[in-house]
């Protein structure tokens, strides 16, 4: 499927960015490495749990993130971010969190209807399981969208706050629409009915047409993220951070997906580990990983703080500016210069903005994959290269690579190191720790 535009997304962390003034180094930061879009969690007044996801107010700016001696108010601080943000070529997006909000929310004394509840008048929380446990989020109320059609002891519903609810998100969209915000990435998008998405989707884009929607389905069976992204989303994410470079699954997930919506690939995110302290800070496994990321699918993100190598991980409640670098020159890696030359490739190239037919050839070292991809939009054809071993050399070795190609043009080597001005046959090269090869041809 073909992308709507390029998306090569940085994810500012407003808790480790701080004021909404000192955002635009960030940015300019993230523009230079070649990213086109912004997402910023979600910066509404927060619960008393503090975490960026128990949101109180949904029309109030967190106040954290203001600057006090700024007469302007919180709407018109964010104005002035996402126009700095669109003088440097980015758009921006936000969080869109419509599956609950804080407990301490005034919503549950004025609309009480709004939302799910248990026995002895306790407000249901939402949940997940993680590893086989299941984790409740208690800081956290749940809306209710219909979805439990009965109360206990068998009585019906009374499903008529759906409609005010349905206006109270679509007014909270439109005011975060009118700050400029022009995409949002649907936290647990799963857990909202897709009638709820797809009304709301609609309405949106038949006055803001520009407007993306992302949907957040990680950790849902890819039949679930069908479902979800029939609804008319624009992109969903993709699991591939979890791959082992090894199994079948992620293919077999890719392949049920992408003709639904283009999907993005990750290499960390602000849920995850740091990719740097599980790597034990190899500069090699962390591009290895980014050029995966960003070739395999559609979209590519990072988190704030990758392109450094930092390794304390990202925190909805405890993360602070001070978790940043005094000095950027004493991080440990600097992978600025390679993030920005695959995002040069990615951008170049109609192949790398679309879920393309992908497959992973069969090759007799298991230390080396072969990863190729066909444009379906261009006649565009490539071959990744990769050392799955970041620690040590893998030769690969071949009578032609166009054997693992359809097309019989010559092939060009695009690789964003180490590049070779022609491939010869046969073909035989002592891959360094990590390295990618990234031919292209046509048919």
């Amino acid at each position: 499927m073909q992308a709507k535009q390029k998306m090569h997304i940085y994810n500012l962390f407003p808790l480790l960015a701080g004021k909404l003034s000192n955002w635009g180094g960030h940015m300019k930061r993230a523009s230079d490495m070649g990213f086109n879009w912004i997402f910023i969690n979600p910066i509404q007044e927060l619960g008393p749990s503090g975490s960026l996801y128990s949101i109180s107010d949904y029309f109030s700016i967190n106040p954290a993130f203001l600057n006090g001696k700024n007469k302007k108010s919180g709407d018109e601080q964010v104005k002035d971010v996402v126009k700095e943000a669109r003088e440097l070529g980015l758009g921006m997006m936000t969080d869109l969190v419509i599956n609950h909000c804080s407990t301490g929310s005034e919503l549950l004394k004025t609309h009480p209807e709004w939302f799910q509840w248990e026995a002895r008048g306790k407000v249901a929380h939402p949940f997940a399981f993680e590893d086989g446990k299941k984790v409740v989020w208690k800081d956290l109320a749940k809306f209710d969208y219909g979805d439990h059609r009965e109360e206990r002891g068998g009585k019906k519903k009374d499903l008529k706050h759906l409609e005010e609810l349905f206006k109270f998100f679509k007014s909270v969209v439109e005011n975060l629409i009118g700050m400029g915000f022009e995409g949002f990435r649907c936290d647990a998008a799963y857990q909202v009915p897709n009638r709820f998405w797809e009304r709301l989707i609609r309405e949106i884009k038949e006055k803001h047409p520009q407007v993306l929607f992302l949907a957040e389905t990680l950790g849902c069976p890819p039949d679930q993220t069908r479902r979800t992204a029939s609804a008319g989303f624009d992109y969903i994410f993709n699991s591939s951070k979890w791959w082992d470079l090894k199994g079948h699954w992620l293919i077999e997930q890719y392949a049920l997906t992408r003709e639904i919506a283009p999907s993005i690939s990750f290499p960390e995110s602000h849920d995850t580990e740091r990719l740097a302290q599980e790597l034990g800070g190899s500069v090699e496994g962390m591009k290895q990983r980014y050029l995966f990321s960003a070739l395999f699918s559609a979209g590519v993100m990072i988190p704030m703080g990758f392109e450094f190598g930092l390794k304390k991980k990202l925190h909805v409640v405890n993360t602070t500016p001070q978790d940043w670098p005094a000095s950027l020159e004493e991080t440990e890696m600097d992978l600025r210069e390679f993030i920005k030359t695959v995002n040069e490739i990615k951008a170049s190239h109609t192949l790398f903005a679309e879920e393309a037919p992908t497959a992973m050839l069969p090759y007799e070292n298991p230390n080396v994959l072969v990863m190729w991809k066909a444009s379906s939009q261009s006649s565009e054809e490539s071959l990744l290269i990769l050392n799955k071993d970041y620690k040590g050399k893998q030769l690969f070795q071949t009578e032609a690579v166009q054997k693992f190609l359809q097309a019989g043009a010559p092939v060009v080597d695009i690789s964003p190191e180490y590049r070779l001005d022609y491939v010869p046959s046969p073909f035989e090269y002592d891959l360094r720790p990590g390295q990618g090869i990234l031919l292209i041809t046509t048919r």
